[in-house]
């Protein structure tokens, strides 16, 4: 399937000069939401996840999913303040500002194999944040798993030594 037809280009959003890429209208095709699940729960079915930490929001429409396919938990990486109970938190920059996620104190235990999971990978900020604060909980990180990558942004270079994987590539 081809998946990059189906994610539209969104111009000055969210701020003047930021193309946007679109998955609502991949997300509303009922055959392409399930072939990303599919595709990544395949790709992650023998590296023994026991946490998928799914990075707020878009992250959290595949990362609850791919959860259930591996039949592991579920950690959501929120931004500040809508977490109920004690959290850490990790800020970081983006290609339009900055912004801070947060993940429950008690989100991962030590040891624990995790599965960094959004829809997009840009500039790396927000994984690079996941990341960091997986780690800081004492958890491993096994891969980081994205929908799509915008490969001129270079947001793979701030997760150089973690196996990355994104099922759509723009140059």
């Amino acid at each position: 399937m081809d998946l990059a037809s189906l994610i539209r280009d969104v111009p000055d959003f969210p701020v003047p000069g930021i193309l946007f890429k679109d998955i609502t209208t991949l997300l509303r095709n009922a055959a392409a939401l399930r072939e990303v699940v599919t595709l990544l729960a395949e790709r992650y079915a023998n590296a023994q996840v026991d946490i998928v930490a799914a990075i707020e929001s878009r992250g959290f429409i595949f990362g609850a999913p791919l959860a259930v396919q591996l039949g592991a938990g579920f950690v959501p990486v929120r931004k500040p303040g809508k977490l109920p109970a004690q959290a850490i938190s990790e800020s970081y920059t983006l290609e339009y500002g900055t912004n801070t996620l947060e993940m429950h104190v008690d989100a991962i235990q030590p040891g624990q194999r995790v599965l960094v999971v959004d829809d997009l990978l840009a500039t790396g900020g927000s994984a690079r944040a996941a990341v960091n604060l997986v780690e800081r909980l004492g958890g491993k990180v096994v891969g980081l798993a994205f929908v799509v990558e915008l490969d001129f942004l270079n947001g793979r270079q701030k997760l150089t030594g973690y196996p990355v994987h994104s099922l759509v590539h723009y140059s």
